[in-house]
């Protein structure tokens, strides 16, 4: 039975590689779904089996319609899998090792331009504690690019406004420092000014942005409300949680920052994640070029 060594590998990952949650979780369904459609019961079909049945699980899995991130995400949980069973168990062939990953974003993340950007972030009605806090929320989105996770999970007192940073956990509960703007910090200050004592009403809250009830923001949560002001400034682009965190990066690069730089505040183990948005830049400067060069 090949369940004693999933359970392993789970300590494994939670132990050594110290793995978010969410990470966590779609590597162990991850690997269950692939031993149970290629039927590995114990450790030694796991060595016998070949290069080409994981390459035709693969295949079958993008036949299902799964995407190619998802699918890329699928081999390094297998890969994973491996290295355990070689460095716990001694096994001695990884038929693994030598896959390529897919080819990763295949489709390119839709960005707001600086306008539609304006646009939205001046949507919210700050004379409300609502609005000052949706002000506040889509500000700091885009002045740090945070994912929807860590903005909803970020509390109150890992911001400081007066030196214009926020510290945030990031994947693998790894920390990282990252500026923000004056406008972002202003929208802030009002915000817990005015705001957010409202929506508490006497009780306490660690995250900054919390809803009527004095609860933290789901990612749901927050979802609905970036997409509510977008319909309401008419932005028809197909939006997602991380449209202003794409934004972010790529507004970056077109004025001037290095990938490096751009790595970290973002938070990316792997620079090659970011280098998906040097292709968004590139694209977005054909299209000016095309559009406004006398002969294109």
């Amino acid at each position: 039975m090949i369940e004693p060594q999933l359970d392993a590998f789970h300590q494994y990952l939670v132990v050594e590689k110290g793995l978010a949650r969410n990470t966590l979780v779609a590597y162990i369904a991850d690997v269950q779904r692939f031993c149970a459609t290629v039927h590995l019961q114990d450790v030694r079909r796991c060595q016998s089996l070949s290069r080409q049945t994981i390459l035709d699980y693969l295949a079958e899995r993008q036949q299902q319609g799964v995407t190619a991130s998802t699918t890329a995400r699928e081999l390094v949980a297998i890969k994973a899998f491996y290295r355990f069973l070689y460095e716990q168990h001694g096994i001695e062939q990884n038929p693994a090792s030598h896959i390529q990953s897919p080819q990763r974003w295949q489709r390119l993340p839709h960005v707001l331009s600086y306008t539609e950007v304006e646009r939205l972030l001046q949507a919210p009605d700050t004379e409300t504690c609502l609005g000052k806090r949706d002000a506040a929320l889509l500000e700091l989105l885009y002045a740090t690019g945070l994912r929807a996770s860590e903005l909803v999970s970020l509390p109150a007192a890992n911001v400081d406004t007066v030196g214009g940073y926020v510290r945030v956990r990031g994947k693998g509960g790894k920390e990282r420092l990252v500026p923000m703007g004056e406008m972002a910090s202003l929208q802030i200050e009002d915000y817990v000014r005015q705001g957010r004592p409202l929506l508490l009403k006497g009780r306490v809250a660690v995250p900054l942005f919390v809803n009527r009830g004095a609860r933290g923001l789901t990612r749901q949560g927050l979802w609905k409300i970036v997409k509510r002001y977008v319909q309401q400034v008419g932005i028809t682009k197909p939006i997602s949680p991380h449209t202003l965190r794409h934004s972010f990066a790529t507004h970056l690069l077109e004025g001037g920052a290095d990938l490096r730089s751009l790595q970290h505040l973002l938070g990316h183990v792997d620079i090659s994640t970011t280098q998906i948005y040097t292709h968004v830049a590139q694209q977005r400067l054909q299209a000016v070029y095309t559009q406004h060069h006398p002969r294109p």
